[in-house]
């Protein structure tokens, strides 16, 4: 993004470094572009994921001390603890974006796997594993919260 520019950043997006894809008048909905667009956010962010996941192997192989006291050990099992619960959502994020550049390549990608509409460029960019959109997806968290509540 150049120095001064006021873009908005959109969560993983901005992370991965792409710029949010601009819908031409009249253009089809997820025609080749749209889908390159979001295949390579979707690499770029699985890419980022795998690094940090690396990153935190590396760190715990070089921090990994056995601290004869117990209040030190404690505090870095702790450490390790909530680095690991961090890699298991990624690890699980990383599944969930191979899963969704599965779908680009099947021509699935970008439709609400509840009700077939479009899910939308915009969405998909602030979101770009979204399966539902945004109707079915809220009616999805009330009907969770009912259950739960």
């Amino acid at each position: 993004m150049p120095v001064g520019d006021n873009t908005k950043s959109l969560g993983p997006l901005a992370i991965a470094g792409v710029e949010p894809y601009q819908p031409q008048p009249g253009e089809e909905y997820m025609n080749e572009q749209q889908k390159a667009h979001f295949r390579k956010i979707l690499e770029a962010w699985r890419t980022q994921l795998r690094e940090e996941v690396d990153r935190t192997v590396d760190h715990m192989k070089d921090e990994a001390a056995n601290f004869p006291d117990p209040v030190d050990r404690a505090a870095q099992e702790e450490e390790f603890a909530l680095e690991l619960r961090a890699r298991d959502r990624e690890r699980k994020l990383i599944k969930k974006i191979a899963k969704t550049l599965q779908k680009i390549e099947e021509d699935d990608f970008g439709y609400c796997e509840q009700c077939g509409i479009e899910i939308g460029i915009r969405r998909l960019e602030a979101r770009p594993t979204a399966e539902m959109c945004v109707d079915c997806k809220t009616l999805a968290e009330i009907k969770e919260k009912q259950m739960a509540g």
